[in-house]
């Protein structure tokens, strides 16, 4: 897969997205938007691909925000648009994968870097790296699903002193917030990274794909997340990596998932 804004490697069951426009720190333009939601998209129906690590290039920033020159002079219609098209395309997409898609925050995540960041499964930071949505800054709000997610990863009052004070924190206070699971050194973080995505491989893909979509279920309006759990939960009495995962346990040995 070759783009132009984005470097595509795999390895071992491990596919790796890096966000490669480091003389504008990363930041998201239209025409990145739509690699990501295709690289993701391939990345997510090769079967030997089991998790996804999303990050950026160099050491200063994962994403640093949205391209501004792109909208600065948007009408009301537009900047809607560009709201509603930008979530369904990528965050909202990334959200929804059933391959688990993992951020390493490398450096400034910010504005729609943050945004994408929360739309990850979950995210690592390097010590180095600061997060924030700085949007009312410009007059605008976040429009990626930071006033959404943010909520629900940090709680109400936390997210609202970070979008109304514009303000940036550190990868330690995004720690205690409960905003990334784990601050590492920066020379470390791919491989930490890594390593989390090697323990998740180990498990079945078919079962990890309906856990994501039975969490999620929690946090859509008018959905029952039980239900949803419920039903995710019976389904697997139909896989084989049921079958494999059971007869393992009893049988004393390494579950050899394959993920159908």
């Amino acid at each position: 897969m070759n783009f132009e804004n984005l470097l595509i490697t795999s390895e071992n069951g491990i596919g790796q997205i890096t966000i490669n426009r480091p003389s504008k720190l990363n930041a998201l333009n239209v025409a990145t938007i739509k690699e990501l939601h295709v690289s993701l998209e391939k990345l997510n129906n090769n079967p030997e691909i089991k998790v996804i690590i999303l990050t950026g290039e160099g050491e200063k920033a994962f994403v640093a925000g949205a391209d501004i020159s792109e909208f600065a002079h948007f009408s009301v219609e537009e900047g809607a648009r560009l709201a509603q098209q930008g979530q369904e395309v990528l965050f909202d997409f990334v959200e929804n994968l059933s391959t688990p898609v993992i951020a390493a925050v490398n450096g400034f995540a910010l504005g729609g870097g943050l945004e994408l960041a929360m739309a990850c499964h979950f995210r690592i930071a390097s010590e180095n790296a600061k997060m924030g949505l700085p949007e009312v800054s410009l007059g605008v709000i976040p429009g990626y699903g930071g006033t959404q997610r943010l909520p629900q990863l940090v709680g109400k009052g936390r997210a609202m002193e970070m979008i109304m004070t514009a303000g940036m924190i550190t990868a330690e206070d995004a720690y205690r917030a409960g905003l990334v699971n784990h601050v590492v050194p920066q020379a470390d973080l791919l491989d930490f990274t890594k390593t989390l995505a090697q323990r998740i491989m180990r498990n079945s893909p078919v079962a990890i794909g309906k856990a994501i979509k039975a969490v999620n279920a929690n946090f859509k309006d008018g959905v029952n997340g039980f239900n949803v759990e419920i039903q995710n939960f019976g389904d697997c009495f139909g896989t084989q990596d049921f079958k494999e995962g059971t007869s393992a346990f009893l049988e004393k040995r390494k579950a050899d998932f394959k993920g159908n």
